[in-house]
């Protein structure tokens, strides 16, 4: 089925999908993998992904934690671990200030309950608030601090950028160690230390860590530093145990799950799986994740988008509240409050969405989308713009406006889509008040009066770019029939995830399926049904498939019609039982 995304005089055409094969794309490339070592299904998967060395194998088939790089390989490193060992000599109050989304988040609580455990007593922490103080490492909150009487600031997933924070920091006596993962400017903060594995001079190798990736490898450096000196003697931590946080920033933030990552995160999927942690354990409960085994798209998919609900909508509750409250009734009452929010947040989204399809419909640009509202709710721009850019399969602006005409945006690339919305904001500098963040995902700050100026800024940036076809090319590992889906070969696709940035979910096509019956779910979701495989009888009533948030004005298939579909293949768990169905992730008339 085509993404049709307006009929009406707007430059905003149709747009077409094209399916591209990974294993065609690879042809000879990749390791030969003699018959019989492993399972077939792995092979195809395995040469599709152009797997080229033996060393690179090893890390997809058997990811270990005692392989993991030594964290005094980071630069910075070493004076960051000897200054948090003098804090806990002097029993200094040390202040962790973290980034508000989840990866920063989860940073934050493996930071806190990490640095309790090796028995630092005197800990506190700070987030900035999304919506009412924004991204960043602010001065306000360094002076509030320093008054409380905190003498070192660790920052967590921020930082890198914020010159002015640092230099408060000096003036008012405080310490600053900045831990980050983002690409820095030109000019670093002028802070006791940074450990930054994308600063320069770093040769860790470690650069496709998140932001709590790199606070954990703090911890791990504060660990050994403490025992090396001989100041440990009571202590109760056990690094693995802070895995099911690491796991939760990792699949979240998207970065690559390649090198240590992919020994991080295998083991902190097993760890979030048995999690004794209240909040934890009742939100997997109540999303029906609870005493299965579970995959990098449980959490990314299911149970991190809850989580961010909460600080996007700010009603009080924070995800860090949840990540570390220990009484379970407490615990309980807050899963409540998390799937009320995020009931909230999908409506805000929705709403948005369509208003701003609405708002495009004589857009008379080609090349990138704008749109803003006094009607989208700040905290879900960035998730209507990551929507648009899909939609339009070009750049997207989203700004929510207040009532002062103040302009709060959020800027998205479509999915593999080569340039910077980072540059085109750049490029519109002169009307914004602040601009920032990385080259798929930017944030924007402008005056409403200054709307027709930063529209032809961006015209004249995207206008110097080459023209391409309304064209989206999805890729996929490589056509399956029915009869070669069967558990075993789920559990085989099992064993050699985790998937995620970098090593993407299998993605498979299936043709001439013959269409049973549709069924729309609550919130415009949709579960369709395929008659079973006339040979195999392989998935025995039939095959059962689920397609979330289909494209704007999607034309919905009739029963008997004949599909091809790409999609995944995932598990389902209904009743007690355990079945294999595909989620779609799109869908063509046969033969189209």
């Amino acid at each position: 089925m085509e993404t049709k995304v307006s009929e009406s005089s707007s430059t905003l055409k149709v747009i077409s999908r094209n399916w591209i094969s990974r294993e065609e794309s690879a042809l000879n490339e990749g390791l030969p993998f003699p018959d019989g070592e492993m399972p077939v299904l792995v092979k195809r998967l395995l040469r599709a992904r152009k797997m080229t060395s033996t060393d690179e194998l090893e890390q997809i088939l058997n990811p270990r934690l005692a392989q993991l790089h030594d964290p005094f390989s980071i630069l910075g490193m070493e004076k960051a671990a000897s200054r948090l060992a003098q804090s806990f000599q002097k029993n200094e109050l040390v202040c962790i200030y973290a980034d508000f989304d989840l990866d920063g988040t989860s940073g934050l609580a493996l930071l806190y309950e990490g640095l309790k455990a090796l028995g630092f007593q005197n800990l506190k922490y700070y987030q900035p608030k999304r919506l009412s103080e924004g991204y960043g490492f602010h001065p306000h909150a360094v002076e509030d601090l320093a008054q409380q009487g905190v003498k070192l600031i660790v920052t967590v997933d921020v930082g890198i950028t914020a010159i002015e924070a640092a230099e408060k920091a000096r003036s008012v006596n405080v310490d600053v160690i900045v831990t980050d993962h983002h690409q820095p400017a030109p000019t670093l903060p002028a802070a006791l230390a940074i450990v930054n594995p994308n600063q320069p001079g770093d040769v860790s190798g470690l650069g496709y860590l998140c932001g709590a990736g790199v606070a954990f490898y703090l911890l791990r450096a504060v660990q050994r530093k403490l025992m090396n000196e001989g100041m440990l003697k009571d202590s109760t931590l056990d690094l693995k145990s802070l895995l099911d946080f690491l796991s939760i920033a990792t699949l979240t933030d998207l970065v690559p799950l390649v090198g240590d990552n992919r020994s991080l995160v295998k083991s902190g999927l097993l760890q979030l799986e048995k999690t004794q942690r209240p909040g934890l354990r009742c939100l997997l409960r109540a999303l029906q994740l609870e005493g299965r085994p579970l995959t990098g798209q449980d959490v990314a998919i299911r149970f991190a988008p809850k989580l961010n609900a909460l600080s996007r909508l700010e009603n009080g509750l924070l995800p860090v509240d949840l990540f570390l409250v220990r009484d379970e009734h407490k615990a309980e009452e807050m899963v409540r409050s998390v799937l009320t929010s995020n009931e909230d947040r999908v409506s805000l989204q929705q709403n948005g969405e369509r208003l701003a399809v609405e708002l495009l419909k004589d857009w008379p640009h080609d090349k990138f989308v704008f749109v803003a509202s006094p009607e989208f709710h700040r905290g879900v721009i960035g998730l209507i713009a990551t929507k648009l850019a899909t939609t339009f399969n070009r750049p997207a602006f989203v700004g929510s406006e207040n009532e002062e005409g103040l302009i709060v945006g959020s800027s998205r690339l479509p999915n593999g889509e080569e340039g910077s919305v980072l540059r085109a904001l750049k490029s519109a500098e002169p009307v914004l008040n602040r601009h920032g963040g990385h080259h798929s995902a930017a944030g924007f700050e402008l005056h409403a009066a200054n709307k027709t100026r930063f529209v032809e800024h961006l015209a004249e940036h995207f206008k110097v770019l080459q023209d391409r076809e309304l064209v989206i090319e999805q890729e996929f590992d490589f056509e399956l029939s029915q009869a070669e889906v069967t558990e075993k070969s789920m559990s085989n696709l099992d064993a050699i995830g985790p998937f995620g940035q970098g090593f993407s979910v299998p993605q498979f096509v299936f043709r001439g399926l013959k269409l049973k019956s549709t069924f729309e779910l609550r919130g415009g979701h949709l579960k369709l049904s395929f008659h079973k495989d006339s040979v195999t009888n392989n998935f025995g009533k039939g095959f059962e498939a689920l397609y979330f948030s289909p494209p704007t004005h999607f034309q919905h298939p009739q029963p008997g019609d004949l599909l091809d579909v790409l999609g995944e293949l995932q598990w389902n768990y209904f009743a007690g039982k355990k079945t294999v169905q595909l989620l779609i992730r799109d869908l063509k008339v046969h033969g189209a």
